[in-house]
């Protein structure tokens, strides 16, 4: 059986990049397919140093750094990946993998890490954001978009089977594409996060600066509460923005390696995180640390934090492992900080890290090579027993 694995684009080491590692180590002898690959030498661990089979968008100009600006051609482009020689194919897709072509005696699963969001029921926001809510060139990156929901909609049937990251997603898989799903959970390396019982009087972000993670909220929220440290791990467009909110009590880090990040997540009294993820792998990796989660009770936070419930309904849950807040404000943010302050020790780091546990590598590798394996025996046996008119 010949296997291609299909990626968006590789060019950096992100939550889809995980869960492309493990599938390349379920099936280590796969090929790899990817619209691009700007890997440098020194970071292609993840993918066994394999060579990646790119699209026509790899030799256009400035693709290197301006691969998203090409987003027009990315139906076209995928669609050109010659996949005619693999028995099974499995894509992991956020943006146009899914739409790669396939024949009927291919098997097409599409590990989903979101339906393209900033075509669907994130066009507004990502309008609004990018300053194209009125004048010429607004419409013709509605226009655009408009084209790319026809195409999403349409590959979708050139998909056998649908992996979902989250229930999150497969609720947003049926509504976009009306198809079920089954939901195996990104793998987390718990094992790269030990459990640190001793915590110090500070909070921790980090994440990428971006207008949808909000880490501005977060920084206007510790802003407005002086007596209370804050560190702010990450660097973006938004970074300038965010530094414009800090307040004496907020520290910003900038871009920090994994080092760096793992030493503050052990010693963190608790991870802050305001947006609403389709998973949100850096929550457990707090929690793998022992540290509780501050979070937006949106999205994938839902299925990977134990909220702290009320007294009354506290025994019949699991212990809690964080506190939700339901509104991006810096008001709801802060409020939240308090109830988790007067819950004392109510969550614990040993919670924190059970709760972590149940995302690690080896659950993903054996959750998702039996679902390949299931798809693909009901897959030969349809095609032994054939059809009649």
């Amino acid at each position: 059986m010949r296997i291609a694995i299909v990626h968006d684009w590789l060019v950096v080491y992100a939550g889809a990049e995980r869960v492309l590692e493990q599938m390349l180590a379920c099936y280590p002898d796969a090929d790899l397919f990817s619209l691009v690959d700007f890997l440098p030498l020194g970071q292609r661990d993840f993918i066994y140093n394999k060579p990646a089979t790119t699209s026509f968008i790899q030799r256009l100009p400035r693709a290197r750094k301006k691969y998203r600006g090409y987003l027009p051609l990315m139906p076209l482009a995928i669609e050109q990946l010659d996949l005619s020689a693999y028995d099974l194919v499995l894509s992991s897709s956020h943006a146009v993998a899914k739409g790669v072509l396939t024949g009927p005696d291919q098997l097409h699963i599409s590990y989903v890490h979101s339906p393209i969001r900033y075509a669907w029921d994130l066009q507004h926001q990502y309008l609004r954001e990018a300053g194209l809510q009125r004048g010429i060139r607004s419409w013709m990156a509605k226009a655009i978009l408009h084209y790319i929901r026809l195409w999403d909609v349409r590959t979708a049937n050139g998909v056998d089977a649908f992996v979902a990251n989250s229930s999150f997603i497969a609720r947003r898989i049926r509504k976009v594409y009306r198809r079920e799903s089954r939901v195996i959970y990104p793998p987390v390396d718990v094992a790269d996060f030990p459990l640190c019982w001793d915590k110090e009087d500070f909070y921790v972000t980090a994440s990428r600066m971006v207008p949808y993670k909000k880490v501005d909220l977060i920084v206007e929220a510790f802003s407005a509460m002086p007596d209370k440290r804050l560190v702010v791990i990450g660097d973006g467009p938004d970074f300038a923005k965010v530094r414009a909110k800090a307040g004496p009590n907020v520290q910003l880090l900038g871009f920090a390696g994994v080092e760096v990040l793992r030493d503050h997540l052990q010693r963190a009294r608790a991870f802050v995180f305001a947006a609403e993820e389709d998973f949100g792998i850096s929550p457990l990796e707090a929690q793998a640390c022992g540290t509780p989660v501050i979070a937006l009770g949106r999205g994938g936070a839902l299925e990977t934090i134990v909220p702290l419930l009320d007294a009354e309904r506290a025994g019949s849950s699991p212990a809690p492992t964080g506190v939700f807040f339901y509104e991006q404000s810096a008001a709801a943010i802060i409020a939240a900080v308090k109830r988790f302050e007067a819950a004392g020790a109510a969550i614990t780091p040993e919670a924190c890290r059970e709760n972590a546990l149940r995302f690690a590598p080896e659950r993903f590798r054996a959750e998702f090579t039996a679902f390949v394996e299931r798809e693909w025996a009901a897959f030969q046996s349809g095609k032994q027993g054939g059809c009649s008119a």
